[in-house]
């Protein structure tokens, strides 16, 4: 606890939830950016299902496409509750290091509570703490959604190259095929059928 009746010594303690009021400033605004990012795909995301929803869709293996939007849909919902809770710990935070600087200042004129500075500083801190805990898991499933995106868009890749096989094969048995309509042809001619 600082000396209450050293002015230095009081200012010198404010130093302290000032930098730690700037670092979770700081914390705010990237966290917002991420839940403006969150907001943003899952914006992009609801326009695709409701693109491929109607009947004048054109794209191919659209229900792979709808069930793998839904699918980032529900991660982008946890994250964004995930960014929610950090975003309210975190001003949580720089709330209770603003009151802490205030009681500072308080306790140096009352000389009563002097306690206080160090309880709201040490509740700030843990709030930081928790925010910082819930920004590693909303990131650690951000990196499983883009995983699971790659996985998505490799396996539309391999149904596409399927897709060519398949119609490659075709192309190849139509010759017989002609050659048999052909003959057909030459048959039906005979009989008097054609």
């Amino acid at each position: 606890m600082p000396d209450v009746s050293n002015p230095q010594s009081i200012l010198g303690a404010m130093i302290v939830p000032a930098v730690l009021i700037s670092a979770c400033g700081t914390l705010i605004v990237s966290t917002s950016m991420r839940l403006a990012r969150i907001v943003d795909r899952v914006r992009v995301l609801s326009q695709e299902i409701e693109a491929l929803s109607t009947d004048e869709a054109t794209v191919d293996f659209i229900e792979d496409r709808v069930a793998e939007f839904e699918r980032q849909l529900s991660i982008h919902t946890r994250r964004g509750r995930l960014i929610q809770r950090s975003l309210t710990s975190f001003y949580l935070s720089l709330g209770l290091f603003v009151a802490s600087t205030v009681t500072l200042a308080l306790v140096s004129l009352v000389h009563r509570w002097e306690w206080l500075p160090l309880v709201l500083g040490i509740a700030g801190t843990v709030f930081l703490f928790y925010s910082s805990v819930l920004l590693i898991a909303e990131t650690r499933l951000a990196l499983r959604s883009v995983n699971y995106e790659m996985a998505f868009t490799m396996k539309l890749r391999a149904k596409y190259q399927e897709r060519r096989r398949a119609a490659a094969d075709l192309t190849n048995e139509v010759v017989p095929v002609v050659t048999q309509t052909s003959s057909l042809g030459k048959i039906t001619r005979k009989l008097g059928i054609g």
